[in-house]
């Protein structure tokens, strides 16, 4: 099990906190007088660095929300002069515009070696051949990931998104044995080698590294049955840095946040206090080491837990489990409280049923309702109507049974449901039209 920079990586918790709590205090001073929004939020709530005793004390600044940096476009909240700033990104947000994030020499600097830490804990080694299946462009995962994995000495395919075909040949002809994309673009390559007769030994791949948005253990298994490759999680946001925020070791029992740069809280998305450790709630980061764009207290929406506990593969960085979908991706339907994983965790479970699906919400007068849209194997698909409608209702009672409301499932046709290059679109709304 190899550690990139083991210092840091492994540092001894009161170490840790002491080097979190000296560069805390230079981040909030730097984001205070350097950036006008900062300024007027630490004004409004009565605080400034002098009120940081302790790094608990971080509780009581005020967060950034997404609002914030929209408000700020394009440069409103970079915290050095623009002649600094070597390099630009936006978010892949569609609606509205875009949040645009800066970086430092030193910020592409400090990006790079996260991204090689991340990249080593998933396996990658100066003898892989990365293939990265990101989009090229404003986005700012193929970048990240590129520059990572040159920094640990591997060589790097940029193959950008699309054309799957394409991507297969290439894989088998340039021997990739590193895929870098989303979790539903690995079933999508998965799928496309059954339709052209091809099984996962035709290719030299051996680990996958994915993120870009929420999958599940089952979609896990899924992939490394299908590929047979060793799936790792990865997380990161522009707003943040990128990729490299967190990253899972070969063990897979969470992503290890590099606290050195950023500082994690889980608080609830509803009254917006920090919980305990343990608990289940949103994530809350604050940068340490950012130069261009510091962040205090981003509210990334995302739902997960941490863990304290010291990892078997030896590094002391706390854990943050697979996130379950975000606090405003959430869907309310009848008053419950559901996430697409959740329904995702249930369909892989079932035999039968393929690994592409799409939540249809509407309503019936004043009521919501949700129908899940599955594609099954065409031995179920054109089965006798007696047996579709079993296998149906048996779906149905799954789903109730972990979501705690009724969901009408209807089978497709394999390969009817679109298929996406990037972040799988899961989700129709028809409540809001």
């Amino acid at each position: 099990m190899r550690i990139w920079d083991p210092d840091r990586e492994c540092m001894a918790r009161d170490k840790l906190e002491a080097l979190q709590f000296e560069n805390l205090r230079t981040t909030l001073e730097r984001a205070y007088r350097n950036v006008p929004c900062y300024q007027k939020k630490f004004l409004e709530a009565g605080v400034s660095a002098k009120n940081l005793q302790h790094l608990s004390d971080l509780s009581l600044f005020p967060f950034t929300t997404k609002e914030d940096l929209r408000l700020n476009y394009p440069y409103g909240m970079f915290a050095v002069p623009l002649r600094e700033v070597v390099r630009i990104h936006s978010s892949s947000g569609t609606t509205g515009k875009p949040t645009v994030v800066g970086y430092t020499r030193n910020d592409l600097n400090n990006w790079t070696e996260l991204v090689a830490r991340m990249m080593t804990a998933a396996g990658v080694t100066a003898d892989d051949i990365v293939h990265i299946a990101f989009g090229y462009g404003l986005f700012t995962g193929a970048f990240g990931l590129h520059y990572g994995a040159e920094r640990i000495g591997a060589s790097v395919i940029p193959i950008s998104s699309g054309n799957t075909e394409k991507q297969i040949m290439i894989m088998q002809d340039y021997q990739s044995s590193a895929l870098v994309c989303t979790p539903s673009y690995a079933l999508t390559i998965a799928d496309h080698l059954d339709r052209m007769g091809l099984g996962a030994d035709s290719l030299k791949l051996r680990v996958g590294l994915f993120g870009a948005e929420p999958w599940s253990e089952e979609m896990r298994r899924e992939i490394e049955t299908r590929l047979g490759i060793l799936a790792t999680d990865n997380f990161g946001l522009s707003e943040v840095m990128g990729p490299g925020v967190a990253g899972e070791c070969e063990y897979k029992c969470g992503m290890h946040i590099f606290e050195d740069h950023f500082i994690p809280e889980i608080i609830d998305p509803e009254t917006c206090e920090v919980l305990p450790p343990g608990s289940m709630g949103e994530l809350v980061l604050t940068t340490l080491t950012k130069e261009a764009f510091p962040m205090i207290r981003y509210r990334t929406r995302d739902i997960t837990r941490l863990h304290y506990d010291t990892c078997r593969c030896g590094r002391t960085l706390v854990r943050m489990e697979k996130t379950c979908g975000r606090s405003d991706d959430m869907l309310i339907v009848k008053g419950v409280n559901v996430f697409p994983t959740q329904i995702e965790e249930v369909l892989f479970q079932v035999e039968g049923c393929e690994p592409h699906y799409q939540l249809v919400l509407d309503r019936d007068g004043h009521m919501d309702t949700l129908e899940v849209q599955v594609e099954v194997n065409e031995t179920i698909f054109f089965d006798e109507m007696k047996k579709q409608r079993e296998f149906v209702s048996m779906v149905e009672k799954r789903l109730a049974a972990t979501l705690g409301l009724r969901a009408r499932v209807k089978l497709v046709e394999p390969s009817s449901i679109p298929r996406h290059e990037g972040k799988a679109k899961r989700v129709i709304d028809r409540r809001k039209s």
